[in-house]
């Protein structure tokens, strides 16, 4: 049988010699000072007292005067009770589907869903609950501490 150009006019033969010669795929170095990266096996998830969800600190403190960047990993079928923050908190959806509710009365049925890949924003003192119903749901938040959470629920 005799070797024919396909139909890109390159033989079988001369694609097998060319793949042949392709060097292996590695990681290459990069200067960390300039820029940094933390892969998803090496971030440090801490259970929050709370017991709805775990917490991960990419960046800054939110107990501190300054930015901050952090994970929230919510269990399924929890949720924070209402309550505020001094200060606007910018969120992205990472995975599952985060659920919001607003106002001093909690009730989590009225919430709204927002699934991931979604922006949210939580204003500077505005009274809102959050969570998760039948799925984990991550989300990453970012703010200008000190990120501090003040009650507001009205039984």
């Amino acid at each position: 049988m005799k070797n024919r150009p396909g139909i890109f006019g390159i033989s079988a033969a001369s694609l097998l010699l060319l793949f042949s010669f392709a060097a292996p795929a590695r990681a290459a170095d990069i200067n960390r000072e300039w820029v940094d990266f933390t892969p998803p096996s090496e971030i440090n998830w801490r259970k929050n007292p709370n017991g709805s969800n775990e917490s991960a600190l990419l960046f800054g403190d939110p107990a501190k005067p300054g930015p901050y960047v952090m994970r929230i990993k919510w269990y399924p079928g929890k949720f924070s009770r209402p309550h505020w923050h001094p200060n606007d908190r910018f969120f992205v959806v990472i995975s599952g589907t985060w659920w919001m509710g607003t106002g001093t009365k909690y009730d989590p049925y009225s919430t709204v869903p927002a699934p991931a890949g979604s922006y949210v924003i939580h204003r500077a003192k505005g009274i809102h609950y959050d969570g998760a119903k039948n799925e984990e749901a991550v989300i990453q938040v970012w703010g200008m501490g000190p990120a501090t959470s003040t009650p507001a629920e009205v039984k």
